[in-house]
């Protein structure tokens, strides 16, 4: 089965192509990104206006581009996959409507798709087969949930973050310490070489009985080292940024951990794009080892963690759900009901 997906979400543009062999083996057979990150970096931040127009503008050659993979790519595919939700809303009505478009002009069913479940399938490409019952770590600039898969048709929702998203959180700490955006790549290169954990930020609801995250008051407990220091030097903002990394990444891998073992599962599975920080993936590495834990962690690669369509396209495979290009619509609203 081969599927185009399509993704537009938040800033990126991305349409990829996917071969799903009888023993679910995925081939990636292209791979193709479009974003505006350079716009929204002179404003610190994703103006959802520039993004929805600039995708406009790169949605059909990025398509183009991605079907170059294949000869005669209306015969050759067999369903669209497009992102329907969550996201902004104008981003998200790009993509919709151009897959829509597609479907009704190539006469080919359309596979609806959530966002956050593109993020835990990014793990199903190129992999070997991944173990049920799974525990999935979604972490990226807008979202960190941890979910139960049972199945790829029973997916359960365990918790997820009161407020600030861990990737929120660096991003809006990266503007506190002059940081350009998105921070969160900064900061891991600014804690790098660190091993003391100076300023001991806070670990909220590390202890708590449920699944749930908050990382907002981080970036105020950031705020008044910041304050008091008033104009960090080099080694300051590196002490602060492996402080502020350790924070976040105690309690996502505490509590990922904690779930593993509280429903016995035989996989982990990391997604979005703080997953793309190699020293959050080494952490889960060696928290796994030094535990003994008889659980396989999976980590997509660093390309597969942000947004992409490939990440789209497996999800479609993996849960199948064909539609008709006129029941579609999006749904910047949605999360995992």
């Amino acid at each position: 089965m081969i599927i185009l997906g399509i993704e537009t979400s938040c800033d990126e543009t991305a349409a990829a192509v996917i071969d799903f062999k009888n023993d679910n083996k995925v081939e990636l057979l292209s791979n193709v990104i479009a974003t505006s990150l350079s716009l929204h970096a002179q404003t610190g931040g994703i103006i959802p206006e520039i993004a929805a127009r600039e995708q406009v503008k790169f949605i059909i050659p990025v398509i183009d581009e991605s079907l170059k993979a294949l000869k005669n790519p209306q015969e050759k595919i067999d369903a669209i996959a497009v992102t329907y939700g969550p996201g902004l809303i104008g981003s998200l009505l790009v993509g919709v409507e151009t897959a829509k478009t597609f479907a009704y002009i190539w006469n080919k069913p359309i596979i609806p798709v959530n966002h956050l479940f593109g993020h835990i399938y990014a793990n199903f490409i190129g992999k070997n087969k991944i173990e049920f019952p799974a525990i999935a770590l979604i972490v990226s600039g807008g979202h960190t949930d941890l979910v139960l898969i049972k199945n790829h048709r029973d997916i359960k929702w365990l918790g997820g973050t009161r407020d600030d998203a861990a990737g929120e959180a660096f991003d809006k700490t990266g503007r506190l310490l002059n940081l350009s955006y998105p921070a969160g790549p900064e900061i891991e290169k600014l804690a790098m070489g660190i091993e003391k954990d100076i300023y001991n930020f806070p670990r909220p609801l590390i202890d708590s009985n449920d699944y749930d995250f908050s990382f907002s008051g981080l970036k105020t407990a950031v705020l008044r080292e910041v304050q008091k220091i008033k104009n960090p030097n080099y080694e300051q903002l590196k002490n602060l940024s492996f402080s502020l990394q350790e924070a976040i990444f105690d309690v996502l891998i505490k509590k990922t951990i904690k779930a593993a073992k509280e429903y016995n599962v035989k996989s982990i599975l990391l997604g979005g794009g703080v997953a793309a920080n190699q020293t959050l993936r080494k952490r889960f590495e060696s928290e796994v080892r030094s535990q003994k834990l008889e659980i396989e962690l999976f980590i997509p690669e660093k390309k597969l963690c942000t947004d992409n369509a490939a990440m789209i396209a497996a999800a479609a495979f993996f849960n199948n759900e064909q539609t008709d290009w006129r029941k579609i619509s999006a749904d910047p609203e949605l999360y995992f009901d």
